[in-house]
């Protein structure tokens, strides 16, 4: 089995269970996971490569719980950039509408890239729309090529207009079929085993785009075969309202009536939750993806997150869809989530260090994982390496770790996922870029201008 020793590191930030940081620092892998992780000194000299590490810092591979790869089509559309959640939704609905499979593989395949160069190695996706043919299998198929960990969720939109939901009757589905195609989508690809590297889960997209029966059937599903459940909720004042009007209930107290919550429940955003409701939440085990750049190009509010954590929530970090954050930069998003908590609570309420625990350790827990979000013995080889001798870091070499954070979001100059190299002095290994931006944009241009 192939061994592979990474020496020198100015800095290893292991996160592990005693958040060691080490000077001077190495690792060994040894296939796809971690040997020995200490001082240079302490561990052996060779292996079959060797990688020097000096003037970078290790960190464990970032994990992004929240996401929407095929967005990347639908950055910065005229009409989308100055709305609501709502109103934003509703001028996308129709472009995404004319969604293909190559267009889903085509924008996963970007999603994914951006996300690597970031250093994230774990992907929680959220693929809720499936017009023209398109299924969960084009972007699975996009992961196992450029080589992320991923945890893709079959979601789901069944109520449409007609039905007093907000999408167009046309990009919803039959729900016997989504439950169908979920049950497929499971047999067929999920792998519940330790470093597993595709774990599907189940995913209706909102309270205001599915039934509830379909809320209450999907939860019945995913825990029948022992996977996880995923949706939206509590993201906005809107949505609030939307569910008092029609369910009498607030978005959370709609989500526990329907069996959507619990230790293998996770929403993204959860904005809107007010006391009461976070308190429930952390005694339930559900966890929050906090997306704080979404939340702000939309307006949708700053999350409670420090009250989360108080609760016992388990947090971990999403980007959201790149038609909402219009970046896929994990790091970028660690820089966020710490600047926007100190708006609100001051300068010492979330430090750097704290941040990319949300983004690691964070985003294990909230995904169901003990294999990753850290740098130890037994986890899996997963981490990300970034250069201090870029420019962004200059003067900030007190204290690198922190840098990461502070400073200006940096390109990954190694990422390893699995033990396996998949970004070397910045650049892929698995692909080649370049054809699948131009086949991105040319996707892109069609579908925004093509047929509403």
């Amino acid at each position: 089995m192939k061994t592979t020793l990474i020496r020198h590191a100015h800095l290893v930030a292991t996160f592990d269970d005693r958040r060691r940081e080490i000077r001077d620092g190495a690792i060994l892998v040894r296939g796809h996971l971690i040997e020995q992780v200490g001082a240079t000194s302490e561990l052996p000299s060779g292996a079959d490569e060797t990688i020097d590490a000096r003037d970078h810092v290790i960190i464990p591979g970032l994990i992004n719980c929240h996401h929407h790869l095929y967005q990347t089509l639908t950055r910065a559309v005229p009409g989308a950039q100055d709305g609501t959640l709502f109103q934003w939704l509703v001028t996308l609905y129709p472009i995404w509408a004319n969604l293909t499979a190559q267009a889903i593989y085509i924008s996963a395949l970007t999603g994914l890239s951006e996300l690597l160069l970031s250093g994230c190695t774990t992907v929680a996706d959220h693929l809720y729309i499936y017009p023209n043919g398109a299924r969960i299998d084009d972007e699975i198929r996009a992961a196992q090529e450029i080589g992320v960990r991923f945890h893709p969720t079959r979601g789901s939109m069944s109520l449409g207009e007609s039905q007093g939901g907000l999408p167009p009757d046309r990009v919803t589905e039959n729900e016997e079929a989504i439950l169908r195609d979920t049950r497929r989508a499971i047999e067929a690809y999920h792998d519940p085993a330790p470093y597993s590297m595709c774990r599907v889960g189940v995913a209706p997209c909102s309270p205001f785009s599915v039934t509830t029966d379909l809320m209450r059937q999907s939860a019945e599903l995913a825990r029948a075969y022992g996977v996880r459940c995923h949706t939206h909720l509590a993201e906005t004042a809107d949505e609030d309202q939307f569910c008092l009007e029609k369910f009498g209930r607030r978005p959370l107290e709609y989500a526990e009536d329907v069996g959507w919550v619990g230790d293998d429940v996770w929403y993204a955003h959860g904005v809107w939750f007010d006391p009461a409701e976070i308190g429930r939440i952390g005694r339930s085990g559900s966890g929050i993806a906090h997306c704080p750049t979404s939340n702000m190009r939309l307006g949708s509010g700053v999350a409670p997150l420090l009250n989360w954590l108080s609760h016992g929530v388990k947090v971990g970090l999403g980007v959201d869809g790149s038609a909402s954050n219009d970046s896929g930069h994990l790091l970028a998003e660690t820089r966020q989530a710490m600047l926007l908590q100190r708006v609100t609570h001051g300068p010492a309420a979330l430090t750097a260090r704290q941040a990319l625990e949300l983004g690691t350790r964070g985003g294990a827990a909230v995904l169901g994982r003990t294999d990753i979000g850290a740098l130890a013995p037994g986890m899996a080889a997963d981490l990300a390496m970034f250069d201090l001798n870029q420019l962004a870091y200059a003067g900030a070499w007190h204290d690198p770790l922190a840098a990461l954070v502070f400073c200006a979001p940096q390109t990954a100059s190694l990422v390893m996922v699995n033990g396996r190299l998949v970004v070397r002095e910045q650049h892929l290994t698995t692909i080649e870029l370049g054809p699948v931006i131009e086949q991105h944009n040319r996707i892109a241009r069609a579908m925004v201008d093509g047929p509403r």
